[in-house]
């Protein structure tokens, strides 16, 4: 009989200390286990991809650990789940968030479908979260480390996928995690954790999206419309961003720092205001594309929670109405800053995690009025009262 039909447990190995701590766990548990090292993007010539390096790592530890390893390589999967939608938001103006599509398509797809060939029955990844089996159901929770949970990025799973997964270090913080690590004598102890978009890397974001998205300069307005600058691409930008504009003194207002309040891909304008807090960053409502829950279905057709529009948010009170299509209309008890379409709106009850859906639109002054995405005209129209 071959190895692998006695591993009941795949890990996922990334090359870095977190899932090299969810191996060693697991190990001193008595699981029978194995690693499973997947290339998700191929090497792009720039000399920037990390795969080699972090397939090194993981072979290392799996040595130290005495388990065994294989690797599957998912980056056409990745391209065509992934990526391709990646560029596709951008291309519209939106802003997308490529670690929640690749927990869905990728690291609890592909990856649980490679573990079930190879004879396994679940997997277990290096991610801060937890998993509780209740009443026949598995429910997602967040981490006992708040900063680094990432229930966030995993809302898009579902009875399945969390069924059959464990997440080893979703009762630990972080820096337990290095101390296991280091006391014993892994190689990724003190490695630096990956940042930033898994296939960007450590490299200028302008740069590697201008590879795909062929740039356009345009101007740069205030919400009057006045010209105030002229930007290398909209498809660069995001709400609420204040690097990169580079305006300078602009006769008649404060020399006070600029940010991002609107983007109209149909006319190539980014649009911009002074003040972190500035009005037109601020919405009260937002609508969802069809959402997705964790559980199957929602807690109720109308209910009180609480969501994050973006990762590591302050949990915010909100009400949720589900419409017939599925999509959600959100109402915040405060005004929530710089909420971007393209980003996933996540929801919770307390510590669970119920489920989310991808923000289509809110009611912030300069938010787009139309399917096509184009701002209200003329912008000052727009002006808040």
């Amino acid at each position: 009989m071959e190895a692998h039909r006695s591993i009941r447990t795949v890990v996922g190995m990334s090359g870095g200390v977190d899932s090299s701590v969810a191996a060693l766990m697991l190990r001193e548990a008595g699981e029978p286990i194995a690693g499973l090292f997947m290339q998700n993007w191929a090497d792009d010539g720039s000399g920037d991809c990390r795969a080699d390096e972090d397939r090194r790592d993981a072979v290392a530890v799996c040595g130290r650990l005495g388990i065994p390893i294989h690797f599957r390589d998912f980056s056409r999967e990745y391209w065509d789940g992934v990526f391709a939608h990646f560029l596709a938001e951008y291309a519209a103006g939106r802003t997308p968030n490529p670690d929640v599509l690749c927990n869905r398509e990728i690291k609890f797809k592909h990856f649980l479908d490679a573990a079930h060939a190879l004879g396994a029955e679940r997997i277990a990844t290096g991610h801060y979260a937890r998993v509780e089996h209740s009443n026949g159901r598995a429910r997602l929770l967040r981490a006992a480390d708040r900063n680094k949970d990432q229930s966030y990025f995993l809302h898009q799973l579902g009875q399945a996928q969390l069924s059959s997964t464990l997440f080893p270090l979703g009762h630990l913080r972080k820096e337990e995690v290095r101390r296991i690590a280091q006391d014993a004598a892994l190689p990724t102890h003190a490695k630096k954790d990956s940042t930033g978009i898994c296939f960007i890397g450590e490299r200028d974001f302008r740069e590697f999206l201008a590879r795909y998205l062929p740039a356009k300069p345009g101007e740069i307005r205030d919400p009057q419309g006045r010209v105030v600058g002229e930007h290398p691409g909209v498809f660069f930008f995001t709400l609420g961003q204040r690097e990169g504009l580079h305006i300078g003194g602009v006769r008649g207002r404060e020399a006070a720092p600029w940010y991002v309040v609107a983007k109209d891909v149909a006319r190539n304008v980014l649009v911009v205001d002074q003040g972190s807090d500035s009005p037109y960053l601020q919405s009260n409502t937002l609508l969802t594309e069809s959402a997705h829950w964790i559980a199957g279905a929602p807690p109720a057709a109308h209910f009180a929670c609480t969501a994050q529009t973006r990762y590591r948010q302050h949990d915010e009170a909100c009400t949720v109405r589900v419409r017939d299509d599925g999509s959600l209309d959100v109402a915040f008890s405060r005004p929530q800053r710089a909420v971007t379409p393209g980003q996933s709106l996540v929801l919770y009850d307390g510590e669970e995690c119920l489920g989310g859906a991808v923000i289509a639109r809110t009611d912030a002054p300069l938010e787009a009025a139309t399917p096509e995405g184009a701002l209200q005209t003329p912008l000052q129209e727009s002006h808040p009262a």
